[in-house]
């Protein structure tokens, strides 16, 4: 069950990542979806917007270091969904790239730097990143842990774990992209 349950989420995300939308990831790819991430930050956030490029290109290097990549320098869906499991969600390297971008994002999101995300801010990620709007508001209600109206920066860490790391379809990190894993 738990491998059908990452199947599904990293092939969400293989399809959100696929920015050409041709069947494969390419080093284009990664760079579109950084630009896009990128463009939450004000472009003056020079710290926040070379965090994440650097993370996306790490990200990038992973899949094609664990030989991911074919000789035309794509990675398919299911080498992706493969190292996504074996490499990605290593801890080391889980930290080091997503966790990386994840804060990041938090700290470009959290414009008025009160260290919660409000529904505003919460919402403008989900229109920058291209995620469908009617996700954004389930989501924030699930994300909310504690239910004060606001995302934490520690609600919003959980959530991304969850997404990545866990097989539950009721953890709250599994709606981050729409219904939980995509049922």
């Amino acid at each position: 069950m738990a491998t059908d349950a990452f199947d599904r989420k990293f092939s969400i995300l293989f399809d959100w990542f696929d920015r050409t939308e041709d069947g494969w990831l390419t080093h284009e790819d990664f760079e579109v979806m950084a630009g896009l991430f990128m463009a939450v930050a004000h472009p003056e956030d020079h710290e926040n917007r070379a965090a994440l490029r650097e993370a996306f290109g790490r990200w990038w290097e992973i899949l094609r270091a664990a030989g991911g990549t074919d000789e035309e320098g794509r990675v398919g869906r299911r080498p992706f969904i493969d190292l996504m499991r074996s490499h990605v969600t290593d801890p080391k390297t889980f930290e080091h790239v997503v966790l990386q971008i994840v804060d990041a994002l938090m700290q470009a999101l959290d414009t008025d730097r009160d260290g919660v995300l409000t529904t505003d801010e919460y919402v403008r990620m989900y229109e920058a990143l291209h995620i469908p709007p009617e996700t954004s508001g389930p989501a924030f209600q699930r994300l909310d842990l504690d239910g004060d109206g606001v995302i934490s920066h520690a609600e919003f860490r959980k959530a991304i774990e969850e997404f990545y790391l866990s097989p539950d379809p009721d953890a709250p990190g599994n709606w981050l992209l729409g219904s939980p894993l995509g049922g």
